[in-house]
């Protein structure tokens, strides 16, 4: 199992000496490249846009003597590589802001991506018997009646799922990512371990939405 604080990282905040923090970071840096480039490139239109995003991250996760890293070190819940990815996600966002003073992506698109993500949830969530939902438009007042309520209850029901199934779940239905590229990023043993609790997840789900109302869960 992972330990609460890494190595890497506690060598990193307790170095005595500005060359001993130096080395540190950059085994820290070699550590964990990977993964926050890899959040980076997802969060980037180009390569360029991409590289300069991770330098971004880098910068603020070093900034002030480490103190981003010093919050999680205070509380240790969970893996570091979930915290890590969940920071490096809203600093890109960040960066993305302070450069073009907005998402990195089209504000429409960024919208009809979130809703993508969360008609998928809400499909896997409940039964055929909406399935008209599924194709609901503007012609279809009552069906978006409908799915605007269930997206809402699965939101509701999301809430209470702790932060590294939630950041599954968007990393799977929302980022799109396939269970041999989760596994690598999370730190799964399989594909198949991460398709498991993927599946244990939606179950959970189901069972609080007929909790908040919805009672047409599939069997």
């Amino acid at each position: 199992m992972e330990p609460a604080v890494p190595e890497v990282l506690e060598r990193l905040l307790v170095a005595a000496d500005e060359s001993a923090r130096d080395e540190a970071w950059r085994r820290f840096v070699d550590e964990y490249s990977r993964l926050v480039l890899y959040v980076a490139r997802r969060h980037a239109p180009d390569y360029d846009t991409s590289m300069d995003a991770y330098a971004f991250v880098l910068e603020k996760l070093r900034e002030q003597e480490c103190r981003r890293l010093r919050g999680y070190a205070a509380d240790g819940r969970g893996k570091f590589t979930t915290w890590l990815v969940v920071v490096s996600r809203r600093l890109c966002l960040d960066f993305h802001r302070h450069r073009y003073g907005r998402a990195p992506a089209d504000a429409t698109d960024n919208v009809d991506d979130n809703r993508a993500a969360r008609r998928r949830l809400v499909d896997l969530t409940t039964t055929s018997v909406d399935a008209a939902l599924a194709s609901a438009s503007s012609d279809d007042p009552d069906g978006n009646v409908r799915r605007v309520e269930l997206e809402r209850a699965l939101e509701s029901a999301m809430t209470g799922l702790p932060a590294p199934d939630r950041l599954l779940l968007t990393l799977r239905f929302h980022d799109g990512l396939s269970g041999a590229e989760i596994a690598s990023l999370l730190h799964f043993a399989s594909p198949f371990h991460v398709y498991r609790r993927l599946n244990h997840l939606l179950a959970a789900l189901r069972e609080r939405l007929v909790r908040l109302g919805v009672r047409s869960p599939i069997p």
